[in-house]
């Protein structure tokens, strides 16, 4: 049996394979169109999904700073407040009173906790006047737990060192009281200001 030659076409193959470049050049440019269209939605999704999240374009939060911002003027109003709330002694007694203790203590509270001390400090006051007592508070550490725009939770740990006069008048320290406290404080014309607190762990009075 004859073999034909190896440059002979199979039957029915007598027109060239390539495709016709009209067509192909039409397609070349829809793909491109295609390809350019996906690459807008893809840079408009991710300008959207950035400033959602207060990123800028450089993916640098713009309100990270303010935030962190926040959170120290928070802890640092709650570290105030304690030191100033457990620290007091005969050396403040004004005529039976502890007329610069009520003072620091109502500069950083609001007005509506302000009544509440107002009524609780005479407890303080007697003790100081009568036993002659003093207190002094320690901070160990600060967080902040929950912030808002306008309120936020704080949890304070620290310790009460209480002295007491011996025979001769001079104050014995006494065994530190560590306090773990929730303070709630809320933002009034721009400023932090402590509302209310709640003893978590450790002594109470």
């Amino acid at each position: 049996m004859a073999v034909p030659p190896a440059h002979d076409q199979p039957a029915g193959l007598t027109e060239s394979t390539h495709d016709d470049p009209t067509r192909s050049t039409t397609f070349r440019l829809a793909l491109a169109g295609v390809l350019a269209l996906l690459l807008v939605l893809s840079l408009g999704a991710t300008v959207w999904l950035t400033a959602s999240r207060g990123f800028d374009a450089i993916g640098v939060d713009r309100g990270a700073g303010q935030l962190q911002g926040e959170r120290d003027e928070v802890m640092s109003r709650t570290r105030q407040f304690m030191l100033r709330m457990g620290t007091y002694g005969p050396d403040q007694l004004e005529d039976g009173q502890l007329p610069e203790y009520r003072e620091l203590v109502t500069e950083v509270i609001t007005p509506k906790f302000a009544t509440t001390f107002e009524r609780s400090v005479t407890t303080a006051e007697q003790i100081v006047a009568q036993a002659g007592v003093s207190r002094e508070a320690a901070v160990f550490s600060a967080g902040v737990s929950t912030i808002d725009a306008d309120s936020a939770t704080a949890l304070v740990a620290g310790s009460f060192t209480d002295s007491y006069p011996d025979e001769d008048g001079a104050l014995q320290p006494q065994e530190p009281v560590p306090f773990r406290i929730e303070v709630t404080l809320v933002k009034t014309e721009g400023e932090w200001l402590v509302d209310d607190f709640t003893p978590v762990t450790g002594a109470e009075e």
